[in-house]
């Protein structure tokens, strides 16, 4: 029997539960080859994808296209630092939903000034004052899922007894995928005013 819009919401709710970021405390201190950082990725980060996901997490040739691309820097003599897989970390989060010029925009202040840093406010800084926020944020999107949830259910009163289940269902993920479209086009103009202001800079430095 396929599973009612409700007992669905509880499922996705206790699902958020289980999602666990990555400590900072967790990650290594020593330097890793490439099939240690995938194998550590796909660990800490398996939770995270459907259930029957099966493709890595990560991959050999996704990492070195992200060094190509200088979302990464590269590795020192085939080895990864604790710095790399925060970088790491941080991309894949944002591969999901924007584009690897947007990543470079919002990444390269971030490497330039802070990986590697030989201060307190290093890459470790960044990561965990960033991540700080995540229980705070879990707790605002089970009531936000609950609000939304009721309101899907409030429509579609005069359908067809048959279809209001699924209609229902339809209705709640038309709802949240407004609301993803909505946060992606918001963060796309943020980047885009990075861009316009860097390039306002470059501007008066050429003058």
């Amino acid at each position: 029997m396929a599973a009612t819009t409700e007992e669905l919401l509880q499922m996705i709710l206790q699902s958020l539960e289980k999602v666990e970021y990555i400590k900072s405390e967790d990650i290594p201190n020593i330097d890793l080859y490439m099939d240690q950082v995938l194998t550590f990725m796909d660990r800490k980060l398996r939770s995270a994808v459907r259930p029957q996901t099966e493709d890595r997490i990560l991959t050999k040739t996704m990492i070195n296209n992200y060094a190509k691309n200088k979302l990464l820097p590269p590795p020192e003599k085939k080895r990864y630092s604790r710095e790399h897989l925060l970088m790491l970390i941080f991309i894949y989060y944002f591969k999901n939903i924007l584009s690897i010029s947007d990543i470079q925009t919002l990444l390269g202040p971030i490497t330039e000034k802070y990986f590697k840093s030989v201060t307190e406010k290093d890459m470790t800084y960044i990561y965990q004052e960033v991540f700080s926020m995540e229980q705070s944020q879990i707790r605002y999107l089970e009531k936000d899922l609950m609000r939304r949830f009721k309101s899907a259910g409030e429509i579609f009163e005069d359908a067809d007894p048959e279809d209001k289940e699924f209609l229902h269902q339809f209705s709640f993920i038309c709802l949240l995928s407004f609301d993803v479209y909505m946060k992606k086009m918001i963060i796309e103009n943020m980047i885009d005013h990075m861009n316009s202001s860097k390039d306002t800079d470059s501007s008066k430095k050429d003058k």
